[in-house]
């Protein structure tokens, strides 16, 4: 595996694009130095990438989950003071008070009972009390680590800490507990500790020359707010939006975002009121107010490159709305080519639920602002 692979493989959870698509753009409409931005900045691909190709990079998420994934790729530690933060916690875990975990493990609904071996859970427990991953580089990585590792298809991969779960999303306890029961399977015991050593090993050997990024957790909305110094300065934005009436990021990461000290059941729009829109009218509005926010960060002659998808909308209506959202910021700016369309498969939540539906193709455009 690449060193870039390596590193976009933190936290392989969906992405909206590959890092190939990030290449492509990058390499086509920027140029060394010039600065590249992701309002939805999701697992961090586009500043990670950006980084990789030496542009400078910032982005923003309003979902926890997103911003530590994508800050951590955005600053990423050193090996060596990521292995000794992980020995120092395995080494105050051995120390603190088995029993206080234990009342706590036992606190938590059935769901986490059957997830997670008990003495796997308890490491995870530990971690969730001890990594300041908002503020702290170092843990804000292992954090990430965290997050890609804590649920998966065990019947394939030793590498997830969970009983047999998607690796993408996190599908409602009940329903989870009703697959196990029904398959009979239960959470084999990871060494968690062990693991993250192993996974940082692999990510961050040899990333010593890869530069910075900035990375914000805010509201797309108010971007320009959040970053005034890049005023003027981006000549390049490559993002994907939330789509329409596709599916509820906060519903579909709940354990993720447990982890990082949410609730320990799925919430819904207590984190973005934004975050699943069913109506296409406001769906429109929100993406139009998300570029207004982007315009006092753009450069003349800049480029937008937006990757989306919906239910519920033709080709025809989706180019139609995303043609007039942009423009609602950028009066002069036109779409540079015709907009490429791609054709879904099958999702990896099929095998768990298989009557689930979802997006049926994605929706590529390129967007000269002036």
């Amino acid at each position: 595996m690449s060193k870039r692979n390596r590193l976009h493989a933190i936290c392989p959870y969906f992405a909206m694009f590959p890092e190939q698509f990030v290449e492509e753009n990058v390499r086509k409409h920027s140029q060394k130095g010039d600065w590249v931005f992701d309002p939805f900045s999701g697992r961090g691909t586009t500043i990670l990438q950006a980084l990789l190709m030496e542009r400078n990079a910032a982005g923003m998420d309003i979902n926890p989950v997103a911003y530590c994934i994508s800050g951590a790729k955005a600053d990423l530690p050193t090996l060596g003071w990521t292995l000794r933060r992980i020995a120092d916690l395995e080494l105050t875990y051995a120390e603190i008070d088995y029993y206080e975990l234990e009342r706590e493990r036992r606190s938590l609904p059935p769901f986490f009972g059957r997830a997670f071996h008990h003495e796997t859970l308890r490491q995870i427990l530990f971690l969730r009390s001890q990594l300041d991953w908002q503020h702290g580089t170092v843990d804000r990585f292992i954090a990430a680590l965290v997050l890609g590792s804590l649920h998966g298809e065990m019947d394939k991969s030793s590498a997830y800490f969970s009983n047999q779960m998607p690796r993408t999303i996190s599908l409602k306890p009940a329903y989870s507990l009703s697959y196990w029961r029904k398959h009979n399977l239960w959470p084999k015991k990871r060494h968690v500790f062990t693991m993250l050593r192993e996974k940082a090993a692999l990510r961050l050997k040899g990333n010593e020359g890869i530069a910075k990024g900035r990375v914000r957790m805010g509201d797309a909305r108010h971007a320009g707010e959040t970053f005034t110094s890049l005023g003027n300065q981006v000549k390049l934005v490559v993002t994907s939006p939330p789509y329409l009436d596709v599916t509820s990021f906060e519903e579909d990461q709940w354990l993720r975002l447990w982890f990082l000290g949410n609730d320990s059941a799925p919430t819904y729009r207590s984190i973005s009121s934004d975050d699943r829109h069913r109506q296409a009218t406001t769906y429109w509005d929100f993406l139009a107010e998300a570029w207004q926010g982007l315009a006092r960060l753009m450069a003349r002659r800049s480029v937008i490159v937006c990757r989306l998808g919906g239910k519920g909308l033709s080709i025809d209506d989706m180019t139609e709305g995303m043609e007039k959202s942009l423009k609602t910021a950028f009066a002069r700016g036109r779409l540079l080519k015709a907009p490429i369309v791609s054709r879904l498969k099958n999702r990896q939540t099929h095998s768990f639920v298989p009557n689930a539906t979802g997006c049926l193709f994605e929706v590529d455009y390129v967007f000269a602002t002036s």
